[in-house]
């Protein structure tokens, strides 16, 4: 029991390592912009790239790996992961840096997935929700953590070395988890027939459809906010930080209270109410773009200081109890669709939600490019308008 709790906390620790890479990135974009010659919208497309290799590489890691030794495939994910944000640090510009990311990710479409189905051979059937449910909290922790150190690293010490310290989480991580997975696990593989059914099911397909347009609405805006923020409140690195810190704190607290309740409200009321606070968050973000253009009609510059923070604590505050809750509500409403089909639908919820970032961040990269910073919460907005809009007209059933 001792060895299996062991390696349930080690695989935590591998999702820890793993989301602190991935958001990390967005923390320090404006960092990378500047230390790499490059625009903002185009340092955003290194998210981008990221999230469209680990969109593609999650089935097909569940599809083709399942006969590999467990031990040998997380450790060797991780590792892989370490080596690929050491070379990160590295890179000499913008194109090797693209690829080293490009390849760095499939450690990302690999683990994740692959330990929550490993972390089921672990433990007592009856323990096996909690103990997936678990693993999951290193990715909450990363992802209140993650880009404020990504922000501070940068502000202070330059992208390279939060690439390394990306590296150096990733290496802790792979000798855990070498160490406390036993050897000789594998998992049953995903059948042909499984995926095709899930491809027929048109309410599933639907509801796949809102993960991927919830996540490209909140990417658009999502990739680009720590340079957002820098220029929207010329604050220090610690204050944005903290900002950012706060948004991941609410987001955990929505997500606590979402796994609790989803039950009671049910899956489809339970999208609904999350999608509510993540378009009220959005809706506060552009009110915060027009308080910033007050001046040009003559409003003070106390009175723009006066309204800018609340409102960002308020979009923060919103969007972030919606965010991680929206994540936990659309894996609930995908099993519940059918049950048999799980282990393929979530593989694709999963996809689905990378492809909506990567989606996003192209989006918000072309926005600012075209308009500049201020039209990312109105992208947002009418992409997230029409996710409520598609969301409202599925019912699922629940037992």
């Amino acid at each position: 029991m001792e060895a299996s709790r062991s390696a349930v906390r080690a695989l935590l620790f591998g999702n820890f390592a793993i989301g602190t890479g991935v958001m990390i990135v967005p923390g320090m974009l404006g960092d990378l912009a500047d230390g790499l010659g490059v625009s903002v919208a185009s340092a955003g497309q290194l998210i981008a790239l990221a999230a469209f290799v680990t969109c593609v590489g999650a089935p097909l890691a569940a599809a083709f790996t399942s006969r590999v030794d467990r031990r040998v495939l997380l450790a060797g994910a991780l590792l892989l992961y370490t080596a690929g944000h050491a070379a990160c640090a590295l890179a000499p510009g913008y194109g090797s840096l693209a690829v080293l990311r490009a390849v760095t990710v499939v450690s990302a479409a690999v683990f994740t997935p692959q330990a929550a189905a490993t972390v089921a051979l672990l433990v007592p059937p009856a323990q096996r929700s909690s103990a997936v449910a678990s693993i999951f909290v290193g990715w909450s922790v990363a992802s209140v953590l993650g880009m404020p150190i990504g922000h501070l690293i940068g502000a202070h010490a330059g992208w390279r070395w939060g690439f390394g310290a990306a590296a150096l989480l990733a290496a802790v991580a792979s000798a855990w988890v070498a160490r406390t997975i036993p050897g000789g696990l594998t998992v049953p593989p995903l059948s042909g027939a499984a995926w095709r059914a899930v491809f027929g099911n048109r309410l599933l397909v639907g509801v796949l459809a809102v993960t991927l347009m919830s996540a490209a609405g909140q990417f658009t805006m999502f990739a680009y906010v720590a340079p957002a923020l820098d220029a929207a409140t010329h604050a220090s690195p610690e204050a944005v930080s903290a900002l950012l810190a706060l948004f991941g704190a609410f987001g955990v607290v929505g997500n606590t209270w979402m796994a609790r309740h989803v039950g009671r409200l049910g899956a489809d009321r339970a999208v609904s109410a999350s999608l509510a606070a993540i378009v009220t968050g959005v809706g506060f973000a552009m009110l915060v773009v027009l308080v910033l253009a007050a001046p040009r009609v003559g409003a003070s510059a106390a009175a723009v200081a006066w309204l800018l923070w609340p409102l960002l604590f308020a979009a923060s505050l919103a969007w972030g109890l919606g965010c991680f809750a929206m994540n936990s509500a659309q894996q609930g409403r995908v099993a519940a669709i059918a049950p048999s089909l799980a282990s393929a639908s979530i593989a694709l919820n999963t996809s689905c939600m990378y492809g909506g970032q990567a989606a996003g961040a192209a989006l918000g990269g072309a926005a600012i490019g075209a308009f500049g910073l201020g039209a990312l919460p109105f992208a947002a907005a009418v992409l997230l308008g029409a996710t409520w809009a598609l969301s409202s007209r599925l019912r699922v059933a629940h037992p």
